[in-house]
């Protein structure tokens, strides 16, 4: 194979892993939040908080993704 096509091939396996980092990371936050809300008795706000933790997370993730492929 050359070149080219080598890079192509990584580029497309990492920009396919974008949706689902992103949603790993939102549903993972989501699920913690839900979880220590039903220990602590505190609906909706330690749902809502780990929400927004999975949110940046994914959106952490989609940046640092952003870089390898830019970088290749």
């Amino acid at each position: 194979m050359d070149e080219d096509l080598k890079r192509t091939i990584r580029t497309l396996g990492l920009v396919s892993t974008v949706g689902m980092a992103m949603a790993l990371s939102i549903a993972l936050g989501a699920g913690i939040g839900y979880y220590l809300d039903g220990f602590f008795d505190t609906r909706p706000w330690l749902t809502l908080v780990f929400l927004g933790f999975g949110i940046v997370a994914a959106f952490r993730s989609l940046y640092i993704l952003y870089k390898k492929v830019k970088d290749l």
